[in-house]
């Protein structure tokens, strides 16, 4: 997907949304459990319900990795049934050098053939350049996160008081362009996200925290809006776990349209 394909998807549903599919069979409807791949059903549930609310679908690789070879089955028909007119996420975190960075790449876009991946900065250029190497491809670098350990070295500062985060920002902007390269930054940060488009003015950010997190919607738009949107925001939990009950998926809808509505408010607003 090219950045102008998702602005326009953007601008069609009046949507900035992104849903986690961060599947837990822990979680999921019990009656579920009684089909080959619960899973899988449950996921094709829930993106039948929201596929018109939402631009982007992002499965967290761990929930899937974790239940072996069927759990990369279920992985892979997940994102083979979402549409094509959203974006796919695999939010993996994934960052190694030379070819590991490579075959990493070749999992993510040419196996599964997700449109964009979640990369981990911390080895540097040569851990992140392999990604940038597939046409029509997106890396989503980490930048600004809201976990409580992101205290432990994004906000640690140089001899100059520059923030770690910062200087991470400003360095890997260079290895790419706004049509490649997103960042993560958290919504329970709002602040920061302000400061995080001071850097980089023109990329899109993956925005997580939204909702169960308890991030703010105004506040992310607020501060890290820019001409062409510039912002997928990311709930999971609060839409995908709506309900435990056979109607589960449109307790999903529900949720999924309040985001929505609040989204199209927004850009209503804002002439976009």
């Amino acid at each position: 997907m090219t950045r102008q394909e998702l602005i326009q998807q953007i601008r069609e549903k009046k949507s900035f949304l992104c849903v986690g599919l961060d599947t837990d069979l822990d979680k999921i409807p019990a009656h579920l459990l009684q089909t080959e791949d619960p899973i899988f059903e449950f996921n094709k549930a829930i993106i039948d319900a929201t596929k018109d609310l939402c631009v982007a679908y992002k499965p967290n690789v761990a929930f899937y990795e974790a239940l072996g070879p069927k759990g990369w089955e279920s992985l892979k028909k997940t994102i083979d049934y979402i549409p094509s007119h959203c974006m796919t996420i695999a939010d993996a975190k994934r960052g190694d050098i030379g070819n590991t960075s490579t075959y990493y790449a070749k999992t993510f876009f040419e196996y599964l053939n997700c449109d964009a991946v979640t990369v981990a900065p911390y080895m540097g250029e040569d851990s992140v350049t392999p990604f940038q190497e597939f046409k029509d491809k997106w890396v989503i670098l980490l930048a600004l996160t809201s976990n409580k350990g992101a205290l432990d070295f994004q906000f640690t500062t140089d001899s100059s008081g520059e923030e770690l985060y910062k200087k991470v920002l400003k360095k890997s902007s260079k290895w790419g362009s706004e049509n490649n390269l997103m960042y993560v930054v958290g919504a329970t940060r709002a602040e920061g996200i302000a400061e995080v488009r001071k850097i980089v003015p023109n990329h899109f950010f993956l925005v997580p925290g939204v909702g169960a997190q308890g991030g703010s919607l105004e506040d992310v738009a607020k501060y890290g809006w820019n001409d062409d949107c510039g912002l997928l925001v990311n709930a999971s939990r609060s839409i995908i776990y709506a309900a435990n009950t056979a109607d589960f998926a449109n307790e999903a809808r529900k949720e999924a349209l309040k985001l929505q509505e609040e989204m199209a408010q927004i850009l209503t607003a804002k002439n976009f």
